[in-house]
């Protein structure tokens, strides 16, 4: 079963993560779904990767060689192209500061490692579950037309 996004598109997700076994094991995992997975064994591939491959969802391990996760997160969320981007920090960090500091820096979710593959895709699923349904209601009110001199509440 391929996982759709609301315009009926495959869901792309990038992993970046410096331990092969890892990637190996989420990418298995997540194709397994019906997702279309590309990987990045440091911070600046995953950076390339994601200006190339435009995922839906960015999964990034925070110790990394190159650039860590925290500046990876930091320089595609100063990106207007990754505004829309999900991304979940999976990661061997569990203290409460660096969870904050990810949240805060633009992330969706913070994973602490070790974590099963079922859960994570579980994980994965539901964010992508509430998004579609934000998505779903903002279309419907987007497509209609508003009648003519109907006031409008802003502020």
């Amino acid at each position: 079963m391929r996982r759709m996004s609301v315009t009926n598109t495959v869901k792309k997700i990038l992993i970046a993560d410096d331990e092969p076994d890892i990637l190996e094991i989420i990418q298995y995992n997540l194709q397994n779904e019906g997702y279309d997975v590309i990987t990045a064994k440091n911070g600046n591939e995953a950076i390339d990767q994601a200006k190339r491959f435009t995922p839906d969802l960015i999964i990034l391990d925070i110790m990394m060689p190159g650039k860590n996760g925290i500046e990876v997160c930091n320089i595609l969320r100063m990106q207007p192209a990754f505004n829309d981007t999900l991304i979940i920090f999976l990661t061997a960090l569990s203290d409460e500061g660096t969870e904050v500091k990810g949240l805060e820096t633009g992330a969706d979710d913070f994973i602490t490692k070790p974590v099963s593959p079922k859960v994570l895709v579980s994980k994965v699923n539901a964010l992508f579950r509430r998004v579609n349904k934000g998505a779903r209601r903002e279309g419907a009110l987007i497509g209609l037309p508003r009648p003519r001199n109907t006031p409008t509440i802003s502020g």
